[in-house]
């Protein structure tokens, strides 16, 4: 019976050791990447700020698309950008597209019509850069600032440099995100489709 136990004991520690410790330690580490990156803010200027979509509520955006939205405000009042790219298609039927939600609220706060693009058929983030790239190329926009969530900013930055994009970062500094619950759900999240990213760009 003990010689048993240390045999199963050996098993699980080779087990753990080759196995399972591997990969969770570069899970972890990709995880501290995530986080660190999210306080990586490049001080440039650019032509345009694109926006990554989020949720709306019915007719207006939800407090996370809001400070995404203000933060872009507050770059084009200061001179850091000129136009504003807003991004992010339709969640549910009766409520208006995520883009047109932003524009109406960033036209409320100041913001001319005539320096806001927008796309209103992405889902993804993916789609979101992909479709915001397209409309930077068709109207001369060359460098761009990312604007998202800390933790959503590495994902998005690598997804625009592999299709071209000269983007830099440019995290909300008022995110809903706060307190040490949300921000670890938020960085589980963003680990395991940044994960998922990596692992189809090479396949």
């Amino acid at each position: 019976m003990g010689n048993q136990r240390m045999a199963l004991r050996k098993s699980f520690a080779f087990v753990f050791k080759f196995i399972i410790a591997p990969p969770l330690l570069l899970v972890v580490l990709i995880a501290i990447r995530i986080y660190t990156y999210g306080n990586n803010v490049v001080d440039v200027q650019a032509d345009a700020a694109i926006v990554l979509g989020a949720a709306v509520w019915g007719n207006e955006v939800s407090p996370v698309f809001r400070e995404r939205i203000n933060h872009a405000i507050n770059l084009y009042r200061s001179g850091k950008v000129r136009k504003i790219i807003f991004t992010g298609g339709q969640g549910n039927r009766n409520e208006m597209t995520e883009a047109a939600a932003a524009r109406a609220y960033a036209m409320k706060n100041g913001v001319a019509e005539n320096d806001i693009l927008i796309e209103e058929a992405s889902h993804t983030t993916y789609e979101n850069v992909v479709n915001a790239k397209q409309l930077a190329d068709a109207n001369g926009l060359k460098k761009v600032l990312l604007v998202s969530d800390p933790m959503h900013m590495k994902r998005a930055v690598a997804m625009a440099g592999d299709i071209g994009l000269e983007a830099y970062p440019s995290p909300t500094p008022t995110t809903r995100y706060q307190g040490w619950r949300s921000q670890m759900g938020s960085l589980a999240h963003e680990t395991y489709y940044y994960i998922g990213y990596l692992m189809r760009r090479l396949m």
